[in-house]
């Protein structure tokens, strides 16, 4: 199948036009007329990642984050991206990338599904997607990053954490806030989330699951009667991989689909 056909597919599914202005989802490397057999899904392009794509010689790295956000103005052995770039063409490895325009077509729900979650909204607005609705009517539907809603059933911020590490399978998580206070209502962004603190605190959220939240940021989130829940970056976006694979296989059923093994990238000792 030709890389642009692919190409195709996922953007109508997953549209570039949901992605944030700063983001670069898409093609990152490759030829557009490419044939493609074996497509590997991972969440970043790292070393380790390109060396299992040569491996299994996969032909399309499937990554939720771009190998490239900022510009870059060399391409050479002594830079690290540029090494990567190398590696994919010398390879014959195209790479593609859906970021933000995943997080919001798809990220936050998913992961609301995890935890059981119900009667959500929408975290932070970003814009509008055009559905169908009374018919054929086309109406203008808010889309955007995170959700805030409702957990299954009342319980301790400690139970909590442990509720997140198990649908997450988790090793640990960061917690600010006190133990013992109850959640029911909780927001959720995944990857990155502390600059929506104040979003979740204005959804009156008892607890905020997330990613990369600064000593500073939790302290005085929890000051403002919100706890937060720091299960990492990677904690909360690697089911992009389980849940990719299964999509690949429904709509491409005659590609094969490799994934990288779930693992956090580093290690707590």
């Amino acid at each position: 199948m030709k890389l642009n056909h692919i190409i195709q597919r996922l953007e109508s599914d997953y549209p570039p036009s949901l992605a944030e202005d700063w983001d670069n989802p898409g093609l990152q490397t490759g030829h557009w007329e490419q044939d493609i057999h074996k497509i590997y899904v991972a969440l970043d392009a790292s070393d380790e990642v390109l060396e299992h794509c040569v491996d299994w010689k996969a032909d399309l790295l499937l990554t939720h984050h771009p190998l490239l956000i900022s510009g870059i103005k060399q391409i050479n052995d002594r830079d690290l991206h540029g090494r990567k770039i190398l590696k994919m063409a010398e390879n014959h490895l195209s790479h593609f990338a859906m970021h933000t325009n995943y997080d919001v077509a798809k990220m936050g729900r998913l992961c609301s599904d995890y935890l059981k979650m119900t009667d959500l909204e929408i975290l932070e607005i970003t814009g509008t997607d055009t559905g169908l609705a009374d018919g054929d009517k086309k109406q203008a539907i808010p889309v955007g990053i995170g959700t805030a809603g409702t957990l299954p059933e009342c319980m301790t911020l400690r139970e909590c954490c442990e509720y997140v590490k198990q649908a997450f399978s988790l090793n640990s998580v960061q917690v600010f806030g006190s133990l013992d206070s109850k959640v029911s209502r909780a927001a959720l962004c995944p990857g990155s989330g502390k600059s929506l603190i104040p979003l979740a605190l204005a959804k009156k959220a008892d607890v905020y699951i997330t990613g990369d939240v600064g000593h500073h940021d939790g302290l005085d989130a929890a000051e403002q009667g919100m706890a937060v829940i720091d299960a990492g970056h990677y904690g909360l976006e690697h089911v992009f991989i389980p849940q990719m694979e299964q999509y690949l296989k429904t709509v491409f059923p005659e590609l094969e689909i490799g994934t990288e093994p779930i693992r956090a990238p580093f290690e707590v000792l």
